[in-house]
């Protein structure tokens, strides 16, 4: 019969409590001291009365005695233990989404990098299924399979021509049972951030369509997916597997500096592409979300290799500094200035757009330093170039700035790009042109492409056009209101 909560502790509890006492080696001044530092309320002869059972404690007074000699009983010998006064929550289940869960969270944070595949092959055991890792290679064009548990690594799969790659593309789990093996493929996500898929291999193929199950795998991805971005940083092996060369010094700095090549809110999608990402230099983009403010830049430094990306770095910092701040796009242009003109006293110049919205009244103010004008789209169509905010490049000293404004509505896109991307030529010479990069993109949104992916089909679409070698930095930066939100 369960006493009911909040009542005494009957003789039996106060029987028991003796008894535990006696096997702690602890003497009356000791347990007291103990029970005292949890909080204890009684004094030493009030505690002495309880366990001789001369008077009853009140029930959570009983409660913290019995976790002081609880924990003396870890201490000393764990299998006397004093029942406490109410029942106590479930400890870990030995398996399930919660052990697997947890056991991905904590195995996570004493571990190096490259063996979180592993501890996610451990969590999928937890619910009865094999786990694979898959990462999107540099280029996004492939998925890399992560060694684990003595399985091998380094397969790749199409992201074009395969199962894997259409989940990576749409975003959506997709099932197959092919050759008898019944399996889930999950998008592994840091938020928007697209970093590949997850291989559930299961044992039935009515699994396949198991809601709790889909869902219990969606939960281990997301945990997966933000664990992989943390820990990244920490390590080398993650990032090497998914190189197919290794990269220039300068396209190391830069890439270092970026921001996720994805990221959104309730409200706004932002993504980002930089090529060639092997070599790049000079370009450089950045963003900053908040449910009142979109705030995006790109920038397009002089020259080319470890130079140019220097002066990138440079604009970056100006600008993060001054937008960390709170200053608004005015006083981060003059940060821009200052930085540059710091870190090369002889001279230098970046190209670039600063822009920040206001979410709430749709005002976007922007400057634009000698760069290719903003491309604003609307209803899946380019209604106008944002022409006006134009001043000479950041580091060239200006007077008379402007800056420049317009009112977005919710469904708008915006495209910033650099000079890369229309001046690429193909072996005709013929340029892509802005012309070709507004039909892909109003291609792209008719069709219902999110901006992420309409920036992996655009970043394909120049290298071909350039047969897969650019002759200068190409980026793109494209941020999108969504009608929802």
């Amino acid at each position: 019969m369960t006493r009911p909560e909040g009542s005494p502790p009957g003789n039996e509890e106060r029987s028991s409590l003796q008894s535990a006492f006696e096997h702690t080696d602890l003497t009356l001044e000791q347990l007291w001291m103990r029970y005292f530092a949890l909080g204890g309320e009684a004094d030493l002869v009030d505690v002495d009365a309880h366990l001789s059972g001369l008077l009853s404690l009140p029930a959570h007074q009983h409660d913290m005695l019995a976790h002081a000699i609880n924990e003396r009983l870890d201490e000393v010998v764990s299998e006397h233990r004093v029942p406490y006064s109410r029942p106590l929550r479930q400890q870990l289940p030995p398996s399930g989404p919660l052990a697997a869960l947890v056991g991905l969270l904590v195995g996570a944070g004493p571990a190096p990098p490259e063996t979180l595949p592993s501890l996610a092959a451990a969590a999928g055991r937890s619910l009865g299924i094999d786990v694979g890792v898959y990462l999107i290679d540099q280029e996004q064009r492939r998925l890399v399979r992560m060694p684990a548990d003595g399985v091998a690594g380094g397969a790749r799969l199409s992201v074009d021509g395969t199962l894997a790659g259409r989940a990576f593309r749409t975003v959506q789990i997709l099932s197959t049972d092919r050759g008898d093996r019944p399996r889930l493929w999950v998008p592994l996500l840091d938020g928007a951030d697209r970093l590949g898929v997850l291989e559930f291999g299961l044992s039935s193929p009515g699994d396949l369509y198991d809601p709790a199950l889909r869902e219990q795998c969606r939960w281990l991805a997301a945990l997966l997916g933000h664990l992989i971005s943390s820990k990244q940083p920490y390590g080398d092996d993650l990032q090497r597997c998914r190189l197919s060369q290794p990269r220039s010094a300068s396209a190391e700095l830069i890439w270092q500096q970026l921001p996720p090549l994805t990221a959104s809110t309730e409200a706004f999608t932002v993504a980002g592409m930089l090529e060639p990402s092997y070599e790049v230099g000079g370009d450089a983009f950045d963003y900053a979300l908040s449910a009142h403010t979109v705030s995006v830049a790109i920038f397009d430094a002089v020259g080319h290799g470890l130079q140019a990306g220097l002066q990138a770095s440079a604009a970056l910092a100006g600008y993060r500094s001054a937008r960390r701040d709170g200053r608004g796009v005015y006083d981060q242009a003059a940060a821009i200035d200052a930085a540059l003109a710091t870190a090369f006293p002889g001279g230098t110049f970046v190209t670039g757009i600063l822009g920040e919205l206001d979410v709430a009244s749709g005002r976007l103010r922007y400057i634009n330093a000698g760069h290719p004008a903003p491309l604003l789209l609307r209803d899946g169509r380019v209604v106008r170039e944002l022409g006006r905010g134009r001043r000479l490049p950041f580091g060239v000293e200006t007077e008379g700035l402007t800056v420049g404004e317009e009112f977005l509505q919710p469904g708008d896109w915006l495209a910033l790009y650099t000079d890369g991307v229309v001046e690429a030529r193909n072996a005709a010479g013929e340029w892509f042109g802005e012309e070709r990069l507004v039909e892909l993109l109003t291609h792209e949104i008719a069709a219902g492409q999110p901006p992420p992916e309409t920036l992996r089909r655009l970043d394909r679409a120049v290298l071909e056009h350039q047969g897969g070698l650019l002759q200068d930095d190409a980026s793109i930066l494209l941020a999108c209101w969504t009608r929802d939100g």
